[in-house]
């Protein structure tokens, strides 16, 4: 019997017509069909292919043993997210040596900052793996009045916001263009990097991008508390014609 293929299969930032016409083709006719999800939850990117799966395809949740429970510092993050991954990539093995393809569903792009990465590089050269690209998040969000992200020779930086204040602030002050990832509970600590930076006035936030609920503001007029879902972006103002 030939293995399976397993599919990092990228939905894009959250709304079906977003999504590549290979995604759905595959996400259609997949009669295996995996996803990251927290305990408890559905999961976002099996919310995002609600109608699509096909009522007798087999769907394995892989559970996060952590998510916000504990520091990522901290020694224990990393050992457990380990063990969880080699488990679910024994898993997705054992499907695809029983010849079966698996769909593993992916949030924006399977290779841009998402957690398949970390299958991927187990599963190498252990069996087939493809890659379908998606739309990222900071792609499908645009600042109003709507505005490039980048022009001419401008230079764009991706930050997550759990780095250190320090860090952030340093490099929010050498870029032009600025997208920041990871929000949520790191929003004090942003305003204080981008305050230091001088560019507090330049940023928007953008939460659950190109999905229904998607609210877009200034960040000067942001609360307290953001979704973890949101970006902050700064459009840069470089050399055009």
């Amino acid at each position: 019997m030939s293995q399976g293929t397993i599919y990092g299969v990228g939905l894009g930032p959250g709304c079906q017509d977003l999504m590549s016409v290979r995604a759905d083709r595959l996400i259609r006719g997949a009669s295996h069909v995996a996803y990251f999800r927290k305990k408890g939850r559905c999961g976002h990117a099996r919310t995002i292919v609600k109608g699509l799966i096909a009522p007798d395809a087999t769907e394995l949740p892989m559970e996060y043993p952590v998510t916000t429970e504990i520091p990522f510092d901290d020694p224990r993050y990393n050992e457990l997210l380990s063990a969880f991954y080699e488990r679910s990539v024994a898993q997705l093995i054992e499907m695809a040596e029983a010849g079966c393809d698996v769909v593993v569903l992916c949030e924006g792009d399977p290779f841009f900052y998402g957690s398949f990465m970390h299958l991927y590089t187990r599963l190498l050269n252990r069996v087939p793996v493809s890659v379908v690209p998606g739309i990222t998040g900071m792609s499908a969000a645009g600042p109003p009045p709507a505005q490039p992200i980048t022009w001419g020779d401008d230079i764009m930086t991706v930050l997550m916001a759990t780095l250190p204040e320090e860090a952030l602030a340093e490099r929010i002050a050498h870029t032009d263009a600025l997208v920041v990832m990871k929000i949520g509970r790191n929003l004090a600590k942003l305003r204080r990097a981008l305050a230091q930076a001088g560019r507090e006035e330049q940023a928007w936030l953008i939460e659950y991008a190109a999905m229904t609920q998607q609210r877009v503001l200034p960040l000067s007029e942001v609360g307290e508390s953001v979704p973890y879902f949101s970006i902050v972006l700064i459009h840069g103002n470089g050399r055009r014609p």
